[in-house]
């Protein structure tokens, strides 16, 4: 990262569609996926409605990507969603979106991998039941403090640790061939009734499997350093969910076969208790090493990423300057660092005072996630009306069925994330209230 220059220059297409794919794919499958599998197995409540569970989210990730690639190839920008939102709503919207990815969206990402990152931790070096919440702090500490003093990050870093993460499923997958299986579950007496397919649990099921999906949407804030044709992004975005999908899938049946479905609905530590059943206690912490690899890669990109949203409010609203200032000699965001780190350690605590760390980070996130999604959504329309003559080198098929499944989608997601009001929930939308009383305090400011 550099100190600001002028804004002589641009963004430069150097990226193929190799890369797109595989930088995609890289910010998708993190920690997640040896997280929330357990929590969707208890949700769902049956094996098929846990395997449908994973089929749609691919399924709806699949459609927001085909919105998402209209809007992007439309008005490529390094802004992403920021810059959608603001063409469709204006700057008011635009800049509680900024607010919620600083109090929010980025804090609670870094607060809910931390907890991912300590309870695998705990597997390696047991420091008791406080173990996920110490190591889930002191690795902020620690990722904080080496970007405070200054941290760089190559491709050729990011490629290898990306190849560790999906290492990691593939091992899953071996590790499930060669265990012996989970014991068959108990038949259902003779005369009894199935229960629906879809139980009450089943929106929650798909919070956390549509979290674990969750990032593919980055995509869109490289949409104009993609090299090729105007319709490069839209197939980048179609084959990642593809890949996704089928490596999501193929994950969730070899934990199935491995552990069964109440095996994984009590599991802690899901991935690292297959390898167990498997290779034993080395397998286990062979594999907890390397999911805290993934997610320390996780929380490292979220720290640099999110401290730079932070910073690029502060350059854009006079007020909140102080936010936006650049230290030249460590080429970072210091008091958006530090800002960011304090928020994170906060929402670390409160997921410790819930004794639901990972859960209550998710109860958290979620509702201003899936809001800001459904805005995006509908962002479309709006802008299909407002720029009727804007060059459009991907349009959405079957438009408007496919855009309007999308915003149904998110807002039955914003409805699911919302029904059972925890504490996570609540402080969540609170910050973003005390966000949208900030942006009227804000609005007779002009940005620079």
């Amino acid at each position: 990262m550099s100190n600001p220059t002028p804004a002589s220059g641009a963004p430069a297409r150097v990226l193929t569609l190799k890369d797109a794919i595989f930088l995609t794919v890289g910010i998708v499958v993190g920690a997640g996926i040896f997280k929330a599998p357990s929590l969707v197995a208890g949700a769902a409540g049956s094996t098929e409605a846990m395997i449908l569970a994973w089929v749609l989210g691919g399924v709806i990730s699949m459609i927001g990507a085909l919105c998402y690639a209209e809007l992007a190839c439309a008005f490529p920008s390094a802004g992403g969603d920021y810059h959608f939102l603001m063409r469709a709503y204006g700057k008011r919207l635009a800049f509680l979106f900024a607010w919620a990815r600083i109090t929010v969206i980025a804090t609670g990402s870094i607060a809910l991998l931390g907890f991912v990152f300590g309870d695998y931790c705990n597997q390696i070096l047991y420091l008791g039941d406080a173990g996920p919440t110490i190591y889930a702090m002191l690795i902020v500490i620690v990722l904080t403090g080496v970007n405070y003093i200054g941290t760089r990050q190559s491709a050729t870093t990011q490629n290898w640790l990306t190849s560790v993460e999906v290492l990691g499923l593939l091992v899953i997958i071996v590790a499930a061939i060669m265990s012996p299986g989970a014991p068959p579950a108990p038949a259902a007496a003779a005369g009894t009734v199935a229960g629906p397919l879809i139980g009450p649990g089943f929106g929650f099921a798909m919070v956390m499997v549509l979290l674990t999906f969750g990032g593919w949407n980055e995509a869109a804030y490289v949409s104009s350093e993609v090299a090729g044709d105007k319709r490069v992004l839209a197939r980048t975005l179609i084959i990642s969910i593809a890949v996704l999908t089928v490596l999501y899938l193929a994950v969730n049946f070899a934990y199935l076969y491995g552990l069964g479905l109440e095996g994984m609905a009590k599991s802690q530590a899901v991935g690292a208790d297959l390898l167990k059943a498997a290779w034993g206690e080395p397998g286990a912490k062979l594999l907890s090493a390397m999911v805290a690899i993934s997610a320390l890669t996780s929380i490292n990109s979220t720290v640099i990423v999110g401290a730079r949203s932070a910073y690029s409010t502060g350059r854009d609203w006079p007020a909140l300057s102080w936010l936006g200032q650049w230290h030249a000699a460590s080429d970072s965001p210091r008091r958006a660092l530090l800002v960011q780190a304090a928020v994170a350690l906060a929402l670390i605590l409160l997921g410790t005072a819930t004794r639901e760390g990972f859960s209550t980070m998710v109860d958290f996130t979620a509702p201003v996630f899936w809001f800001f999604f459904l805005l995006t959504g509908v962002s479309l329309f709006v802008l299909r009306q407002r720029e009727p003559d804007a060059e459009r080198p991907f349009r959405v098929p079957l438009y408007p069925v496919v855009p309007i499944l999308f915003c149904a989608a998110c807002a039955y997601l914003l409805y699911s994330s919302l029904a059972y009001v925890k504490v996570g929930a609540l402080a969540g939308v609170g910050l973003l209230a005390v966000g949208g009383v900030i942006t009227l305090l804000l609005s007779d400011h002009k940005a620079p």
